[in-house]
């Protein structure tokens, strides 16, 4: 299997995204957001899902975090999407239910090129410190469309918000490690009926 790596380079008037990613890394990651609690996502992110991150943003975070979150998510897509190439010879499906003491989560995830997905939390969680949690939801549509992917992503339990998002976040990243391993059956074969992705 060739190195599956990419670097993206992203500016708008609203942002500003450098990120390197490799999808066979060991998780190590450096990430300066200016967000803190998505910074702490990303880095739980990067460690389950055994991604090396190198992810650098500035935004126009005196409007709000919507920009910065949501921009981060096609970034990191995009660069997923491009280090993965035609996903030859990868399991392509992944899934993982996550335990993070009240919080359960339960992820599933198909690489097969058609982006879809559906989010379901089971009451509208409050926002940590002065973070919009909501903005979660953005981040992993962005992430989803731009990478190809169908995911879905349901809370089982928890209460606690902060529980709650880093299970989710974990749950994706093991889900994503799954999906992106080698499948020795499947060699340098495209895992579809169609031949391609």
């Amino acid at each position: 299997m060739t190195r599956r790596t990419a670097t993206i380079r992203r500016t708008t008037r609203e942002t500003d995204i450098a990120l390197r990613l490799n999808v066979d890394g060991k998780g190590r990651c450096r990430i300066e957001t200016g967000i803190g609690f998505m910074d702490h996502m990303l880095e739980l992110f990067g460690r389950h899902a055994l991604v090396d991150l190198d992810i650098r943003a500035r935004g126009d975070r005196q409007v709000d975090d919507h920009h910065t979150v949501e921009d981060i998510g096609l970034v990191l897509g995009t660069a997923l999407d491009r280090a993965l190439g035609e996903r030859r010879g990868v399991r392509r499906y992944g899934w993982c239910v996550l335990p993070m003491d009240d919080a359960l989560a339960l992820v599933g995830m198909d690489l097969g090129g058609r982006p879809y997905f559906v989010y379901r939390l089971r009451e509208n969680v409050r926002p940590i410190r002065n973070f919009d949690t909501g903005l979660v939801e953005e981040f992993l549509r962005a992430f989803v469309v731009q990478s190809r992917m169908n995911l879905h992503v349901l809370q089982l339990d928890g209460r606690e918000p902060h529980h709650v998002f880093e299970c989710i976040f974990k749950a994706v990243a093991r889900a994503l490690r799954m999906a992106v391993e080698p499948a020795p059956r499947e060699r340098r074969r495209v895992p579809s009926s169609k031949g391609v992705i």
